[in-house]
């Protein structure tokens, strides 16, 4: 977490006031970390934890060892969607 220190406008106080009541946050902070959490994406991709990308390629290498590298037809995709 980086510590800084800000001056916004009336407008902009007032949203951070909003957000934070509507998510029952701390304080306006929190509020300015949630708007980016929200929002953010639209502008900068989040970065992925190395623990989540291990999970990933762990549960990869499940379904592989338990079904190998076969390929799914498509009655069989309509069966698994529920369209058949």
């Amino acid at each position: 977490m980086t510590s800084m220190s800000i001056t916004v406008n009336k407008y902009t106080s007032k949203v951070l006031g909003v957000i934070k009541e509507k998510f029952d946050l701390k304080d306006k902070a929190a509020a300015l970390d949630k708007f980016a959490d929200m929002y953010g994406e639209e502008f900068v991709e989040k970065e992925v934890k190395e623990e989540v990308v291990q999970e990933i390629i762990d549960s990869c290498e499940t379904h592989i060892k338990k079904h190998g590298h076969r390929k799914m037809n498509i009655k069989e995709l309509d069966k698994l969607c529920g369209l058949e």
